[in-house]
């Protein structure tokens, strides 16, 4: 009894010191899946959960937080109960021309400190809701949980180039959506006024 008391309090001490300690970043992850706080909050409690119920299946030492941003992921998309969305990516030169243009219009416009100085978070929050569940996820692992691209693929479950694919969608729909909140805004100019400025 004694062995067995021992050994579930090593196994309890370990969950704690590995995976606990990954307790915030789990919730802004599965905040940022769900974008929902009352679903955020149940997520973490079955992600946690499930990962003690796999605690002797996981390797000590090894990248605990990727272990369970993976767990959080499936139960998100299991949670859905829907097949996950492939999207299908547009040549990558054609990609390339879109984004370079995005960036010329924020950078070209007179307006660029204002829109430096803008507060975007309630924008860069909805474009983000905004975007498919597997750009979402590329953009949220990399771009906001700084993980290195075959860390984000392990957590995906899919090869380091897919992930790339995935960013550099992710990121160019974001920039639009970006850009045409700061033109409503009055940030940067409409392509009306721009065709418009261009005729005169």
């Amino acid at each position: 009894m004694n062995d067995e008391t021992d050994a579930k309090r090593d196994r309890d001490r370990a969950f704690q010191r590995e995976a606990l300690v990954c307790l915030a970043d789990v919730t802004r992850y599965a905040l940022a899946l769900t974008r929902n706080e009352a679903d955020a909050d149940d997520l973490v409690q079955e992600t946690f959960l499930r990962a003690y119920r796999s605690w002797d299946r996981y390797e000590p030492g090894t990248e605990c937080r990727g272990w369970l941003f993976t767990i959080c992921r499936n139960q998100f998309l299991n949670s859905r109960a829907r097949a996950q969305r492939e999207v299908a990516l547009e040549a990558p030169e054609l990609e390339a021309r879109q984004a370079a243009m995005v960036h010329d219009t924020v950078r070209n416009s007179p307006l660029e400190e204002t829109w430096l100085r803008a507060d975007l978070a309630p924008a860069i929050q909805r474009a983000l809701g905004e975007l498919p569940e597997v750009l979402r996820s590329a953009v949220i692992l990399v771009d906001m949980q700084d993980m290195k691209y075959d860390e984000a693929a392990r957590v995906l479950e899919v090869p380091v180039g897919t992930v790339r694919s995935r960013l550099f969608r992710g990121r160019r729909l974001l920039q639009e959506a970006l850009l045409t909140y700061a033109q409503d805004a009055g940030y940067a100019p409409s392509d009306t006024q721009a065709d418009r400025g261009s005729d005169r």
